[in-house]
């Protein structure tokens, strides 16, 4: 009898307990993504949320932070922070649209933004006139930095 009892407390208490707790405070707990794969479906919270920039033909050819030359027709941006080599998904959060771009390149220098996006993903996010769009950023896979390789010629 006394198992019965405790066993039933337990549950209530569980019960209670769950339903008592507390929904986040911020006020970007709603913008979640629900990502479903076979069988499931669960809520990510976001890398980031923030105004993004674009920049475009200045900028071509141009060196970027990991060496290659700017093309602002590639899916690519600029992250002061995240690995060069990452992918991450940006969501325009005014229409919906979303894109995988390439981090390749170190920024935005202005204060206030995020990510700088090149020309194409811009397009392709549907910024239209406007240099400037809300954004989510999801790290799709964030890359380790690379050593450098250091290769060094020796003349006898």
């Amino acid at each position: 009898m006394r198992g019965q009892i405790a066993h039933l407390l337990a549950t209530v208490l569980l019960v209670v307990s769950l339903g008592a707790a507390q929904r986040p405070a911020s006020s970007e707990s709603g913008k979640t993504l629900n990502i479903v794969h076979p069988g499931k479906a669960f809520r990510t919270k976001p890398y980031q949320i923030g105004t993004a920039s674009w920049y475009g033909e200045y900028f071509q050819g141009k060196a970027t932070a990991s060496g290659e030359p700017y093309n602002m027709y590639d899916l690519t941006a600029a992250h002061p922070t995240l690995p060069l080599g990452s992918w991450v998904r940006v969501t325009n959060l005014h229409n919906g649209r979303a894109v995988v771009v390439r981090i390749n390149d170190r920024g935005p220098v202005v204060p206030g933004r995020i990510i700088d996006l090149s020309y194409n993903t811009a397009q392709v996010l549907q910024f239209k006139s406007q240099g400037l769009q809300r954004v989510r950023l999801d790290v799709i896979q964030a890359m380790a930095p690379q050593p450098r390789m250091v290769t060094a010629s020796l003349r006898y």
